[in-house]
């Protein structure tokens, strides 16, 4: 059996907007994890839901985009925009493997969404199908002996940041500068994404 040429970390999410908590979270996942890449997985929203304080695939993506071009290890995937129905991490990271089976993917969470973990669609099988990494802030409580065989920890610092204050304060008109990457927060501006329900 050919031994897998990379190892990527795969960190999904709305990224609406993405900030530079994903940043930090990415490298240290990269770094700690010993990853060669990371790929930003942006998660497909239903069309229904658009016009509801989420922004169009097209825009989330650029957004990433912008926000990643400085790093070369860094890139984004949209399979989960090229698929229709439940986008479940099991379906996703199946097809994922399937494309691309020169790559050893791993699966980047939150602390506090390891938790759940058996909760998840086909979890046993999941499990087995590709290890976690799990992205540890100070003062963490979880019970990292219950998951070590099945999940990486890496530590991050402390940083209290999303997506959701980023809309709020946008929509308020308030800075949003040094939250984000300086041509995200252009982007944004310039179309006024968050002052009025996103656009398609």
């Amino acid at each position: 059996m050919k031994t897998p040429e990379r190892r990527v970390g795969i960190l999904g999410g709305t990224f609406d907007p993405i900030h530079y908590g994903h940043l930090l979270a990415a490298e240290q996942a990269r770094e700690q994890g010993e990853l060669d890449e990371v790929w930003f997985m942006p998660a497909r929203i239903p069309p229904h839901k658009l016009g509801k304080g989420i922004s169009s695939e097209h825009h989330r993506q650029r957004m990433i985009e912008l926000a990643i071009s400085d790093h070369s290890a860094f890139r984004m995937t949209d399979v989960e925009f090229r698929r229709s129905g439940p986008s479940y991490t099991y379906d996703t990271m199946q097809q994922l493997i399937q494309m691309h089976p020169d790559i050893a993917f791993s699966f980047i969470v939150g602390g506090d969404m390891i938790q759940t973990l058996r909760t998840w669609y086909r979890y046993k099988e999941l499990v087995k199908l590709v290890p976690f990494i799990g992205l540890l802030r100070p003062g963490s409580t979880i019970d990292q002996k219950a998951f070590e065989h099945i999940v990486h920890f890496v530590t991050m610092p402390a940083w209290e940041l999303s997506s959701s204050l980023i809309r709020e304060k946008a929509k308020a008109g308030k800075s949003i500068r040094y939250m984000l990457p300086p041509a995200v927060e252009t982007y944004i501006k310039e179309h006024g994404l968050y002052e009025q329900p996103p656009d398609s």
